[in-house]
Protein backbone atom coordinates (compact mmCIF):
# COMPACT_ATOMS: atom_id res chain seq x y z
CA UNK A 1 0.00 0.00 0.00
CA UNK A 2 2.86 2.35 0.76
CA UNK A 3 4.40 1.66 -2.64
CA UNK A 4 1.05 2.28 -4.35
CA UNK A 5 0.63 5.53 -2.48
CA UNK A 6 4.06 6.75 -3.55
CA UNK A 7 3.33 5.76 -7.17
CA UNK A 8 0.00 7.64 -7.11
CA UNK A 9 1.67 10.74 -5.68
CA UNK A 10 4.33 10.69 -8.37
CA UNK A 11 1.64 10.36 -11.06
CA UNK A 12 -0.33 13.22 -9.56
CA UNK A 13 2.82 15.41 -9.49
CA UNK A 14 3.44 14.72 -13.17
CA UNK A 15 -0.16 15.57 -14.02
CA UNK A 16 0.01 18.85 -12.09
CA UNK A 17 3.34 19.73 -13.67
CA UNK A 18 1.98 19.05 -17.16
CA UNK A 19 -1.11 21.09 -16.37
CA UNK A 20 0.92 24.09 -15.19
CA UNK A 21 3.12 23.86 -18.29
CA UNK A 22 0.04 23.85 -20.50
CA UNK A 23 -1.40 26.87 -18.70
CA UNK A 24 1.93 28.69 -18.99
CA UNK A 25 2.22 27.92 -22.72
CA UNK A 26 -1.38 29.00 -23.33
CA UNK A 27 -0.75 32.21 -21.41
CA UNK A 28 2.42 33.08 -23.30
CA UNK A 29 1.06 32.22 -26.72
CA UNK A 30 -1.30 35.25 -26.98
CA UNK A 31 1.56 37.53 -25.92
CA UNK A 32 3.81 36.16 -28.62
CA UNK A 33 1.00 36.39 -31.16
CA UNK A 34 0.30 39.97 -30.05
CA UNK A 35 3.94 40.91 -30.58
CA UNK A 36 3.92 39.31 -34.03
CA UNK A 37 0.70 41.15 -34.93
CA UNK A 38 2.04 44.70 -34.43
CA UNK A 39 0.57 46.63 -37.40
CA UNK A 40 2.97 48.00 -39.98
CA UNK A 41 3.21 51.76 -40.41
CA UNK A 42 1.10 53.17 -43.26
CA UNK A 43 3.47 55.14 -45.50
CA UNK A 44 0.86 55.98 -48.14
CA UNK A 45 0.55 59.77 -48.73
CA UNK A 46 -2.07 61.58 -46.66
CA UNK A 47 -5.06 62.77 -48.61
CA UNK A 48 -5.93 66.41 -49.21
CA UNK A 49 -3.35 68.32 -47.24
CA UNK A 50 -4.89 71.11 -49.32
CA UNK A 51 -7.83 70.82 -51.69
CA UNK A 52 -6.25 72.82 -54.52
CA UNK A 53 -2.86 73.62 -56.04
CA UNK A 54 -3.61 77.25 -55.05
CA UNK A 55 -4.34 78.79 -51.68
CA UNK A 56 -5.14 82.47 -52.29
CA UNK A 57 -1.91 84.01 -53.69
CA UNK A 58 0.37 81.00 -53.24
CA UNK A 59 0.90 77.55 -54.70
CA UNK A 60 0.50 74.60 -52.32
CA UNK A 61 2.51 71.38 -52.02
CA UNK A 62 -0.30 69.48 -53.72
CA UNK A 63 0.26 67.69 -57.05
CA UNK A 64 -2.83 65.89 -58.42
CA UNK A 65 -2.67 62.32 -59.69
CA UNK A 66 -1.02 61.47 -63.00
CA UNK A 67 -3.16 62.44 -65.99
CA UNK A 68 -4.97 65.30 -64.24
CA UNK A 69 -5.79 68.40 -66.29
CA UNK A 70 -6.77 71.69 -64.64
CA UNK A 71 -8.01 75.12 -65.66
CA UNK A 72 -7.49 78.13 -63.38
CA UNK A 73 -9.28 81.46 -63.40
CA UNK A 74 -7.93 84.09 -61.00
CA UNK A 75 -8.98 87.71 -60.50
CA UNK A 76 -7.87 90.56 -58.24
CA UNK A 77 -10.04 93.66 -58.05
CA UNK A 78 -8.77 97.17 -57.28
CA UNK A 79 -8.04 98.32 -53.74
CA UNK A 80 -11.06 99.34 -51.71
CA UNK A 81 -9.64 102.56 -50.19
CA UNK A 82 -11.84 104.65 -52.55
CA UNK A 83 -14.88 103.18 -50.86
CA UNK A 84 -18.23 103.45 -52.57
CA UNK A 85 -16.87 105.50 -55.50
CA UNK A 86 -15.69 102.32 -57.24
CA UNK A 87 -17.77 99.98 -55.07
CA UNK A 88 -14.87 99.04 -52.83
CA UNK A 89 -12.59 98.14 -55.71
CA UNK A 90 -14.95 95.88 -57.62
CA UNK A 91 -15.43 98.51 -60.38
CA UNK A 92 -11.79 99.60 -60.27
CA UNK A 93 -9.27 98.23 -62.81
CA UNK A 94 -8.68 94.56 -62.05
CA UNK A 95 -6.03 91.98 -62.86
CA UNK A 96 -6.93 88.60 -64.40
CA UNK A 97 -5.02 85.39 -65.10
CA UNK A 98 -6.15 82.29 -67.01
CA UNK A 99 -4.05 79.14 -66.64
CA UNK A 100 -3.91 75.57 -67.93
CA UNK A 101 -2.10 72.83 -65.98
CA UNK A 102 -1.31 69.14 -66.52
CA UNK A 103 0.27 66.23 -64.62
CA UNK A 104 2.26 64.20 -67.21
CA UNK A 105 3.97 61.87 -64.70
CA UNK A 106 3.56 61.02 -61.05
CA UNK A 107 4.52 63.90 -58.68
CA UNK A 108 5.16 66.43 -61.50
CA UNK A 109 2.79 69.20 -62.59
CA UNK A 110 3.42 71.78 -65.32
CA UNK A 111 1.38 74.79 -66.38
CA UNK A 112 1.10 77.91 -68.48
CA UNK A 113 -0.83 81.12 -67.89
CA UNK A 114 -1.56 84.57 -69.31
CA UNK A 115 -2.01 87.65 -67.10
CA UNK A 116 -3.63 90.98 -67.98
CA UNK A 117 -1.10 93.27 -66.25
CA UNK A 118 2.08 93.63 -68.34
CA UNK A 119 0.70 90.93 -70.69
CA UNK A 120 2.72 88.33 -68.81
CA UNK A 121 3.01 84.79 -70.11
CA UNK A 122 4.25 82.46 -67.39
CA UNK A 123 5.32 78.82 -67.51
CA UNK A 124 5.82 76.80 -64.37
CA UNK A 125 6.60 73.37 -62.96
CA UNK A 126 6.14 71.77 -59.55
CA UNK A 127 7.58 68.50 -58.23
CA UNK A 128 6.61 66.72 -55.01
CA UNK A 129 9.94 65.64 -53.51
CA UNK A 130 8.42 64.19 -50.34
CA UNK A 131 4.84 63.34 -49.42
CA UNK A 132 3.66 63.06 -45.83
CA UNK A 133 2.81 59.50 -44.79
CA UNK A 134 -0.42 58.58 -43.05
CA UNK A 135 1.17 56.91 -40.02
CA UNK A 136 4.77 56.44 -41.12
CA UNK A 137 7.27 57.56 -43.71
CA UNK A 138 7.91 61.27 -44.17
CA UNK A 139 6.42 63.53 -41.46
CA UNK A 140 6.02 66.41 -43.93
CA UNK A 141 5.39 67.12 -47.61
CA UNK A 142 8.20 68.87 -49.51
CA UNK A 143 7.62 70.41 -52.96
CA UNK A 144 9.75 72.52 -55.29
CA UNK A 145 8.08 75.12 -57.54
CA UNK A 146 9.64 77.21 -60.34
CA UNK A 147 8.06 79.90 -62.52
CA UNK A 148 9.39 81.74 -65.58
CA UNK A 149 7.50 84.77 -66.92
CA UNK A 150 7.95 87.02 -69.97
CA UNK A 151 6.63 90.58 -70.34
CA UNK A 152 5.15 90.68 -73.88
CA UNK A 153 4.10 94.34 -74.09
CA UNK A 154 5.08 96.40 -77.13
CA UNK A 155 8.64 97.73 -77.02
CA UNK A 156 7.57 101.37 -76.72
CA UNK A 157 5.65 100.53 -73.53
CA UNK A 158 8.64 99.01 -71.74
CA UNK A 159 12.15 100.08 -70.67
CA UNK A 160 13.73 96.91 -72.07
CA UNK A 161 16.75 97.03 -74.35
CA UNK A 162 17.23 93.30 -74.86
CA UNK A 163 14.76 90.45 -75.24
CA UNK A 164 16.29 88.72 -72.21
CA UNK A 165 15.37 91.77 -70.09
CA UNK A 166 11.73 90.72 -70.37
CA UNK A 167 12.24 87.53 -68.36
CA UNK A 168 11.80 86.98 -64.64
CA UNK A 169 11.91 83.84 -62.50
CA UNK A 170 10.62 82.53 -59.19
CA UNK A 171 11.91 79.61 -57.11
CA UNK A 172 10.08 78.27 -54.08
CA UNK A 173 10.62 75.41 -51.63
CA UNK A 174 7.42 74.51 -49.76
CA UNK A 175 7.12 72.41 -46.59
CA UNK A 176 3.64 71.43 -45.38
CA UNK A 177 2.08 69.19 -42.78
CA UNK A 178 -1.47 68.03 -42.27
CA UNK A 179 -1.73 68.27 -38.50
CA UNK A 180 -5.23 66.79 -38.28
CA UNK A 181 -8.12 65.90 -40.56
CA UNK A 182 -9.13 69.56 -40.53
CA UNK A 183 -5.97 71.63 -40.10
CA UNK A 184 -3.01 72.02 -42.49
CA UNK A 185 -0.09 74.47 -42.50
CA UNK A 186 2.64 75.36 -44.99
CA UNK A 187 5.80 77.49 -44.94
CA UNK A 188 8.04 78.41 -47.87
CA UNK A 189 11.27 80.13 -48.79
CA UNK A 190 11.25 82.15 -52.03
CA UNK A 191 13.71 83.62 -54.51
CA UNK A 192 12.57 86.11 -57.18
CA UNK A 193 14.92 87.00 -60.03
CA UNK A 194 14.59 89.72 -62.69
CA UNK A 195 16.95 89.91 -65.65
CA UNK A 196 16.19 93.62 -66.07
CA UNK A 197 17.89 96.13 -63.75
CA UNK A 198 16.20 99.52 -63.92
CA UNK A 199 18.64 102.40 -63.33
CA UNK A 200 17.91 104.76 -60.48
CA UNK A 201 19.92 107.80 -59.35
CA UNK A 202 22.12 106.98 -56.38
CA UNK A 203 24.14 109.28 -54.15
CA UNK A 204 26.25 111.76 -56.07
CA UNK A 205 24.23 111.26 -59.24
CA UNK A 206 25.40 107.66 -59.67
CA UNK A 207 23.11 105.15 -61.35
CA UNK A 208 22.55 101.80 -59.70
CA UNK A 209 20.46 98.72 -60.35
CA UNK A 210 17.14 99.05 -58.60
CA UNK A 211 16.83 95.55 -57.22
CA UNK A 212 20.19 93.90 -57.90
CA UNK A 213 18.22 91.18 -59.71
CA UNK A 214 17.45 88.96 -56.70
CA UNK A 215 14.87 89.24 -53.96
CA UNK A 216 14.33 86.81 -51.07
CA UNK A 217 11.06 86.36 -49.17
CA UNK A 218 9.21 83.91 -46.94
CA UNK A 219 5.61 82.72 -46.89
CA UNK A 220 3.31 80.97 -44.42
CA UNK A 221 -0.31 79.88 -44.73
CA UNK A 222 -2.91 77.72 -43.03
CA UNK A 223 -6.24 76.13 -43.81
CA UNK A 224 -8.89 74.93 -41.35
CA UNK A 225 -11.89 72.88 -42.49
CA UNK A 226 -15.23 73.79 -40.97
CA UNK A 227 -16.96 71.02 -42.94
CA UNK A 228 -16.13 68.62 -45.77
CA UNK A 229 -16.73 71.40 -48.33
CA UNK A 230 -15.98 74.65 -46.46
CA UNK A 231 -12.75 76.02 -44.94
CA UNK A 232 -11.22 79.25 -43.66
CA UNK A 233 -7.76 80.29 -44.87
CA UNK A 234 -4.99 82.68 -43.85
CA UNK A 235 -1.61 83.61 -45.29
CA UNK A 236 1.33 85.94 -44.78
CA UNK A 237 4.20 86.83 -47.14
CA UNK A 238 7.22 88.70 -45.81
CA UNK A 239 10.05 90.43 -47.68
CA UNK A 240 13.55 89.52 -46.52
CA UNK A 241 15.90 91.34 -48.87
CA UNK A 242 16.57 94.97 -47.91
CA UNK A 243 16.52 97.07 -51.08
CA UNK A 244 17.82 100.60 -51.33
CA UNK A 245 15.43 102.14 -53.83
CA UNK A 246 12.17 100.36 -53.06
CA UNK A 247 10.65 98.44 -50.21
CA UNK A 248 7.98 95.85 -51.10
CA UNK A 249 5.08 95.65 -48.69
CA UNK A 250 4.31 92.40 -46.88
CA UNK A 251 1.07 90.63 -47.75
CA UNK A 252 -1.67 89.53 -45.35
CA UNK A 253 -4.58 87.53 -46.74
CA UNK A 254 -7.71 86.07 -45.14
CA UNK A 255 -10.42 84.12 -46.90
CA UNK A 256 -12.78 81.19 -47.30
CA UNK A 257 -12.70 78.14 -49.56
CA UNK A 258 -15.54 76.03 -50.96
CA UNK A 259 -14.77 72.76 -52.73
CA UNK A 260 -16.28 69.82 -54.56
CA UNK A 261 -14.54 66.73 -55.94
CA UNK A 262 -13.45 68.67 -59.05
CA UNK A 263 -13.85 72.38 -58.21
CA UNK A 264 -12.30 74.80 -55.75
CA UNK A 265 -13.57 78.33 -55.21
CA UNK A 266 -11.66 80.73 -52.96
CA UNK A 267 -12.63 84.30 -52.12
CA UNK A 268 -10.42 86.42 -49.88
CA UNK A 269 -9.00 89.84 -49.05
CA UNK A 270 -5.32 90.75 -49.18
CA UNK A 271 -2.92 93.35 -50.55
CA UNK A 272 -1.21 91.43 -53.39
CA UNK A 273 -2.56 92.32 -56.83
CA UNK A 274 -0.18 90.67 -59.28
CA UNK A 275 -0.91 87.08 -60.25
CA UNK A 276 2.68 86.11 -61.05
CA UNK A 277 4.57 85.43 -57.79
CA UNK A 278 7.88 87.19 -58.49
CA UNK A 279 6.03 90.46 -59.22
CA UNK A 280 4.03 90.18 -55.99
CA UNK A 281 7.02 89.44 -53.79
CA UNK A 282 9.31 92.06 -55.34
CA UNK A 283 7.15 95.01 -56.38
CA UNK A 284 4.05 95.04 -54.18
CA UNK A 285 3.28 98.60 -52.98
CA UNK A 286 -0.15 97.99 -51.42
CA UNK A 287 -0.15 98.23 -47.63
CA UNK A 288 -2.73 96.33 -45.58
CA UNK A 289 -2.33 98.81 -42.74
CA UNK A 290 -3.08 101.76 -45.06
CA UNK A 291 -6.34 100.14 -46.19
CA UNK A 292 -4.87 99.32 -49.61
CA UNK A 293 -6.72 96.02 -49.52
CA UNK A 294 -8.39 94.26 -52.41
CA UNK A 295 -10.81 91.41 -52.98
CA UNK A 296 -9.58 88.40 -54.91
CA UNK A 297 -10.88 85.01 -55.98
CA UNK A 298 -9.58 81.79 -57.52
CA UNK A 299 -11.63 79.22 -59.41
CA UNK A 300 -10.10 75.88 -60.42
CA UNK A 301 -11.64 73.02 -62.42
CA UNK A 302 -9.94 69.62 -62.36
CA UNK A 303 -10.38 66.72 -64.77
CA UNK A 304 -8.85 63.23 -64.43
CA UNK A 305 -8.18 61.20 -67.57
Amino acid sequence: MKILHMHSGSTMLRILTAGWCAVLIMGLTPLAAQEDAVPEKDTRPVKNTFESIWLMDQQTVMVPVKGSFEMDFQQRFGTWNNGYDDFYGIFAPSNIRIGLDYVPVDRLMVGIGFTKDNLLWDMWGKYALLRQGRSGGSPVSLTYYVNAAADTREQDRTPFDEFTDRWSFFHQVMIARKLSNDFSVQVAGNLSWFNFKAPDPGEGGMSEGRNKNAHFSASAMARYKISSTFAITAGYDMAITDHRFFNPEDNLSLGIEMVTSSHAFQVFVGNYKSLVPQYNHTFNTNSFGDNEILIGFNITRLWNF
